[in-house]
C-alpha cells in the first residue's frame, strides 16, 4: 500500500481558528504519526468527515450565540412581566377590598306598593260614609347568605292585626306608621323551606279570596313550607297571645295541596287544611271588647268557642277566548261549635292584570256563619269585618301602566245573620295600585 505524508496546506486548513479543541486533537493525533497508511480515497473521505464536523459545530455556535441572546432577552421580558404581575395583584387586592365593602349593599333590596283609595259605605241603621284612604308598604329584605333571608317592612295604619288603611284628614296631621313584617327566611334544603318571626301568611287563599284570613294578616310565630313538583304543604304554629302573662294563645295550621293538568291549558288544585285557634274562655284579642261576629258569654265578655276549622278547597284554571279564567271553590267547618260553624266561598275571575292594557272581573258569593272561623282574621272589608255574614263580592281591574293599576270593589253584603234581623251592608272601593321593587 502506497504511503502518503500529509502536505503542509492540508495542516494549514485544518488549523484555522474555527477548529474545534476536538477536531484539533483529532490532526494532531493523525500528523504525529507522520504518515497515514491510508490510500487517496481514504484520506479524501477523512477530510470530508473533518469539514463536516466543522460546519456542524459552526452551526452549534451560532445556534448557542442566538440561544444566549434569547435568554437575555426572556430574562428581560421576565423582569417587566414580574413588574405588572405585581402591579396587578397589587390593583386586584384594592379591587377586593372595594367589592367587600360595597358588596353588602348589592344583597340588599327594597320592594313596597302604595294605594289611595275612596270608600262609600252604606250600612243599614248607621247611615252612609265617604272618606279618603291609602296604604303605603315598605319592605328591605337582606340577603344574610345564599339560604337565609331577613325582611323588615313597615307600613301605615294603625294597630289592626288586618289592615294598613290609613284615613286621611284631621286637618293634615302625620300619620301612623308601624312594624308590619319582622322575619327570616331559610331555605333549609331545595324543597323545604323555613320562616319565623311576624311574616306574610304562608296559607294559600283559594281563588285569592279571603275567607279564612284577610290577605293583610301577618302571623307571629314560625312556618315550614315544603313543595315538590306538583305537590305542596304549608304550616305554621303562630301565637294570637304569646306573653305567658296574658295566657299564652297559640295556633296551629296546616295545609297540603296538588296541582294536576288532566288536559293542556287546563289546571286543577285541590287541597285541604286544618287549622286549631284556641280562643275559648279568652277576652278580646283586639278592640274593645269586640269578638268580630264570633259567640262570646255577656257576662265575662270571653270567648264561648275554640275554632278547630276542617277546610276543603278547589281551583279550576283554563283559557277562554285568549282569557284566563279561574273558578274556585272554598268550603270550612269549625268541629268546636255546635252551630252556626259552617262557611264557604265560590266564584270566578276572567282575566288578569299582569301588563299596561290587561284587565279581569271577578265575581264571589260568600257565607260566614258566626262560628264557622276565628272573626279577627278574616277579611276586614267584607261587611264590615268579621264572621256572622254573607253576601257578594264585585271586582274589575285594569293595567294602566307598568306597575300601576286601577281596581273597583263593590260589596253588597248582610251581617249580624244569627240574630235573626240581618242588616245590609254595602261598600265601594276605588283604587290605585302602584308596586315598585
Amino acid at each position: 500500500m502506497r504511503m502518503k505524508q500529509i502536505s503542509k496546506q492540508t495542516v494549514k486548513c485544518i488549523a484555522k481558528p474555527i477548529v474545534k479543541p476536538f477536531v484539533v486533537m483529532v490532526m494532531l493525533a493523525i500528523s504525529s504519526a507522520g504518515v497515514a497508511a491510508v490510500s487517496d480515497q481514504q484520506f479524501q473521505q477523512l477530510l470530508d468527515q473533518v469539514n463536516k464536523m466543522n460546519a456542524r459545530l459552526e452551526k452549534l455556535e451560532q445556534e448557542n450565540a442566538s440561544l444566549k441572546q434569547s435568554n437575555t432577552e426572556l430574562r428581560q421580558t421576565n423582569t417587566a412581566t414580574a413588574e405588572k404581575t405585581s402591579k396587578i395583584e397589587d390593583t386586584l387586592v384594592l379591587v377586593e377590598q372595594q367589592v367587600e365593602a360595597t358588596s353588602w349593599a348589592e344583597k340588599i333590596r327594597w320592594k313596597g306598593d302604595f294605594r289611595p283609595r275612596y270608600e262609600y259605605i252604606d250600612a243599614e241603621g248607621s247611615g252612609s260614609r265617604n272618606r279618603n284612604r291609602i296604604r303605603a308598604r315598605a319592605e328591605l329584605i337582606a340577603e344574610i347568605n345564599p339560604e337565609v333571608m331577613v325582611g323588615i317592612g313597615l307600613a301605615s295604619g294603625s294597630e289592626s292585626p288586618v289592615s294598613t288603611n290609613q284615613s286621611l284628614g284631621a286637618g293634615g296631621t302625620t300619620k301612623n306608621l308601624s312594624l308590619d313584617l319582622a322575619y327570616f327566611d331559610w331555605k333549609a334544603t331545595e324543597n323545604l323551606a323555613v320562616g319565623g318571626g311576624k311574616f306574610k301568611n304562608p296559607i294559600k287563599r283559594t281563588g285569592g279570596h279571603a275567607l279564612l284570613m284577610d290577605s293583610d294578616w301577618r302571623p307571629e310565630g314560625v312556618n315550614l313550607r315544603w313543595e315538590n313538583n306538583n305537590l305542596f304543604v304549608n304550616s305554621m304554629f303562630n301565637y294570637f297571645e304569646g306573653d305567658s302573662n296574658r295566657g299564652t294563645k297559640p295556633s296551629y295550621f296546616v295545609q297540603a295541596g296538588i296541582t294536576l293538568q288532566p288536559v293542556d291549558a287546563v289546571r286543577l288544585k285541590i287541597g285541604a287544611g286544618y287549622s286549631v285557634m284556641n280562643a275559648a274562655g279568652y277576652s278580646s284579642f283586639f278592640g274593645d271588647d269586640d269578638f268580630f261576629g264570633n259567640s262570646f258569654n255577656p257576662l265575662s265578655m270571653r270567648y264561648r268557642y275554640n275554632y278547630n276549622v276542617l277546610q276543603g278547597f278547589a281551583e279550576l284554571g283554563f283559557s277562554l277566548f285568549g282569557l284566563p279564567v279561574l273558578i274556585f271553590a272554598d268550603i270550612i267547618h269549625n268541629s268546636e261549635a255546635p252551630i252556626n260553624n259552617d262557611g264557604y266561598a265560590v266564584g270566578f275571575r276572567l282575566g288578569k292584570v299582569k301588563k299596561p292594557g290587561e284587565w279581569d272581573v271577578r265575581l264571589a258569593y260568600q257565607n260566614l256563619e258566626a262560628d264557622s272561623t276565628f272573626g279577627l282574621i278574616t277579611d276586614s272589608d267584607f261587611g264590615g269585618g268579621g264572621t256572622d255574614v254573607r253576601g257578594y263580592i264585585f271586582r274589575g281591574g285594569y293595567g294602566i301602566a307598568k306597575n300601576w293599576s286601577a281596581n273597583m270593589t263593590y260589596i253588597h253584603s248582610q251581617n249580624d245573620l244569627a240574630s235573626g234581623k240581618p242588616r245590609d251592608f254595602n261598600r265601594l272601593h276605588l283604587d290605585l295600585n302602584f308596586k315598585f321593587k
